[in-house]
């Protein structure tokens, strides 16, 4: 996520003996950490059995016929989806900095800002916190909701303020002198980038299924997190998850992450990556494939990879792309781009039993016999909502909206059918 500095006024000019010096008055506004002690937060953590209503969408992950939805920064859903015609909140968790989840094994993996927590929900109804890994993100930065850049050095050139939970804007002036002509570097934050923030295919059958938004995935005992670029490797075969390896830096601003056979593949800004993961603590680059600058996710099926594009997105509000990409990915170290379908405003997708699901103007559902004749092959389109992401799952698909979680079966050969809401939103 690329963020712009502000800035005003150009004052007074000099002039030395054989250079043009420019002394400017420098006016900006920039985004200063707000701290929270590291006990306080840590010991934040609330289990509630009572629901608390969804106000805002997040990530989601679907397991043993519960759906765990991420609102983001504030904590966890727990939604009883035994019955989609009849699906019912049941509790909830509260986790600040909360915006990921992955699930193995009756285990919830969570991030909550720096750290990784983890629960027990093998009874779904009454989760049980049992650790955290402290500081084991140390880049995360909680969301900016505004366009103005981050005080760097207020954020990483000290220690022992707390855990970094919030911004506050401030208006500076400095005065800068600038023998060039051109604007003065900056070492304060200004152009600092950093990142912001499916259904995977895994290894392990007792694993959740992701949307496609995630940037957590479980592949062959391993939790591998994206977080600001970097990726890191949890190995989850004991009683909490050890970190296998040094976390790895990828030059991409990387966006989500998805599992398939042997690899991952990296939804970016840019473009894909494919990283082979046949050691699985040793992650080789193994190609990529660029596109316009916009949010990317990716989902993998049949050796055919989905990846969407949209603009007006939180990677840039500059980006006007909106599309579908299919690509082939059986030699993954040479991707083979087959087709672009220009869309409304693509974001989330998934796929199952032959049908693609894509929000777009709604929820579209294409059949995906040939990736050449996918628009002729719509099956159905409901509107009326504007999708983030879908998990499709054994007939039944669930897709979180701004304005309601909505589930629809696929079951039926006789086409696709609404099945329920659960409202989200004040």
């Amino acid at each position: 996520m690329k963020k712009s500095a502000y800035f005003i006024a150009l004052l007074t000019f000099t002039i030395t003996a054989c250079t043009d010096q420019i002394t400017e008055t420098v006016t900006y506004k920039v985004n200063e950490p707000i701290f929270l002690s590291p006990s306080i937060f840590r010991n934040s953590v609330k289990i509630s059995t009572d629901p608390i209503p969804i106000t805002n969408i997040g990530k989601m992950c679907f397991y043993n016929d519960f759906l765990y939805i991420s609102e983001p920064d504030k904590g966890i859903h727990i939604l009883d989806n035994r019955d989609p015609l009849h699906p019912h909140l049941t509790g909830f968790i509260q986790l600040m900095g909360n915006n990921d989840i992955a699930i193995r094994d009756g285990k919830l993996y969570a991030d909550s800002y720096i750290d990784l927590v983890w629960f027990d929900i093998s009874n779904p109804q009454i989760p049980q916190l049992q650790g955290r890994l402290d500081s084991i993100f140390p880049t995360a930065l909680p969301p900016i909701g505004n366009f103005y850049n981050i005080d760097y050095q207020k954020c990483y050139g000290t220690n022992g303020q707390g855990i970094i939970v919030g911004w506050k804007t401030v208006e500076k002036t400095e005065n800068v002198k600038n023998y060039t002509g051109v604007a003065p570097y900056r070492n304060d934050g200004i152009g600092f980038e950093f990142a912001t923030s499916s259904p995977s295919v895994n290894s392990v059958s007792n694993t959740g299924i992701n949307g496609s938004m995630s940037r957590f995935t479980i592949y062959n005992n391993r939790l591998y997190s994206i977080v600001n670029n970097y990726l890191s490797i949890f190995d989850l075969t004991g009683d909490k998850p050890v970190k296998t390896a040094d976390n790895m830096y990828l030059s991409w601003n990387v966006e989500t992450i998805f599992s398939y056979k042997t690899n991952l593949f990296f939804g970016t800004s840019t473009g894909m990556l494919i990283y082979s993961v046949a050691d699985p603590l040793k992650p080789k680059y193994a190609s990529c494939i660029t596109h316009a600058y916009a949010c990317d996710p990716v989902v993998v099926d049949n050796d055919l990879a989905y990846i969407t594009i949209h603009s007006g997105s939180a990677c840039d509000y500059s980006a006007k792309e909106n599309a579908l990409i299919i690509v082939d990915v059986k030699d993954v170290k040479n991707p083979q781009q087959i087709v672009t379908y220009n869309l409304t405003n693509p974001q989330g997708l998934g796929i199952d039993n032959g049908k693609l699901f894509l929000c777009d103007d709604g929820l579209k559902v294409f059949k995906i016999s040939d990736p050449q004749t996918l628009m002729s092959n719509q099956l159905a389109h409901f509107s009326g909502m504007n999708g983030y992401d879908v998990i499709p799952s054994n007939g039944n698909l669930m897709m979180i909206a701004s304005n309601g979680l909505f589930q629809y079966s696929y079951s039926d050969s006789n086409g696709i059918h609404f099945l329920s809401k659960i409202p989200i939103g004040k």
